[in-house]
């Protein structure tokens, strides 16, 4: 078997407590699912078992969600961002969540408006989405070195995209800025004093996956999970996916591991350190939708109590990951997965290719009765990257 080390560090969570949330919870994860599927199009994402490269890593299941099938967006951002909007105009207008959708929201809306947001891609392509559907406005803001594929998707949708020469985070800041000077209503994903409402929203908006994922798994019955891998930006998709697990299986049974690219790799120094760490710089990653330096202080405490461990890789770790779930074994299903949502499967294909193989496994506690749980949050949402990456041998694991 070939053998090669690609850098992945490690942080056991010294500050976990197993205290769970009230608000990112499994009950909260069914009301935003409750929603989603009045929208035309909903189906649930499907989860699938890879058997085979199961086998191969010595785990009991593999089972991975592809949200690369969500709404024919490629990615499941939008399930917050739509969240959110659609909770801001319930409120606005008095509307019952529970029996409200997009059309009767449009028929409420008195005066247009315009919704703001600041994006590496998906979030930006959702809530454009949202926007459109609603016969509203959307302006999306995007950092330096924004794939220009990511940018005509938005537009696509009729939202007006810039391209800044600012990182993610000073992105953020600036149309927060922009959106108080126009009366434009921002809608972000992570938050700030005074601000933290609709992230709320978005946050919980994306326990929609989760909830999927624990009535697919029960269906199955493939057995719960034991583990679970996150990918995490500002932590605003992990703490809402993961509240609604812990609520479903059990902290302290769900052994659960973040993880980040290198370079923005805030959480990870955050879950060293105990409390919120920001990372600046370029975060020049290939996963894009991770290149975010400042955790979400909604989401913080939830991942401090209740994320086992945390890991920062490399580059290599993701494009790995990418190449495995397009070229599979034997029978298991083909998954074309994006930057971002291929790096946990990457963190496993990386362990088990590792020449330190069998230390990894036992720090990671995984074992022949490990159930494995990750989520495929994008496809291939940038192609020529995807591949320049899968068919070219871009970041090789050996140079």
């Amino acid at each position: 078997m070939s053998q090669f080390s690609l850098k992945m560090d490690i942080a056991d969570n010294r500050f976990y407590t197993g205290k769970t949330s009230a608000v990112f919870s499994l009950s909260e994860s069914r009301k935003a699912r409750a929603f989603h599927s009045q929208l035309k199009g909903y189906e649930p994402t499907p989860l699938y078992q890879l058997s085979a490269l199961a086998n191969l890593i010595g785990v009991r299941s593999i089972l991975i969600k592809d949200e690369s099938k969500r709404f024919g967006l490629n990615a499941f951002k939008m399930l917050g961002g739509a969240y959110a909007i659609v909770r801001l105009l319930c409120e606005k207008y008095d509307l019952d969540l529970a029996n409200c959708s997009f059309e009767k929201l449009k028929a409420s809306i008195g005066q247009k408006m315009t919704f703001a947001t600041t994006t590496d891609g998906n979030h930006g392509r959702g809530v454009a989405w949202a926007a459109q559907q609603l016969g509203q406005n959307a302006v999306v803001y995007m950092p330096r070195g924004s794939a220009q594929e990511r940018v005509e998707h938005i537009r696509t949708l009729g939202a007006v995209c810039e391209v800044t020469d600012m990182n993610y985070d000073d992105t953020v800041r600036m149309t927060m800025q922009k959106a108080q000077e126009k009366g434009w209503v921002i809608v972000q994903d992570t938050a700030w004093e005074g601000y933290t409402k609709i992230p709320t929203w978005i946050m919980q908006g994306y326990g929609t996956m989760a909830d999927e994922a624990v009535s697919q798994i029960a269906q199955a019955g493939s057995g719960a999970p034991t583990h679970v891998f996150l990918q995490c930006g500002v932590g605003a998709m992990a703490a809402g996916v993961l509240g609604c697990l812990v609520d479903a299986y059990g902290a302290n049974t769900l052994h659960s591991v973040l993880v980040e690219p290198e370079l923005a790799d805030c959480l990870y120094r955050s879950g060293i350190k105990g409390e919120a760490v920001n990372v600046g710089g370029t975060m020049a990653t290939i996963m894009a939708g991770l290149a975010c330096g400042e955790p979400n202080p909604l989401g913080w405490p939830l991942l401090r109590d209740c994320v086992h461990q945390f890991i920062s890789c490399q580059d290599k770790v993701a494009a790995l990951g990418m190449r495995v779930l397009g070229n599979p074994l034997g029978n298991d299903p083909r998954i074309i997965s994006g930057e971002s949502g291929a790096v946990g499967l990457g963190v496993l294909a990386a362990v088990h290719y590792h020449p330190q193989r069998e230390e990894l496994m036992q720090k990671l506690k995984l074992n022949a009765d490990s159930v494995v749980l990750l989520l495929s949050t994008e496809g291939d949402t940038d192609v020529k990257h995807y591949r320049e990456v899968v068919w070219e041998g871009r970041y090789p694991m050996a140079e």
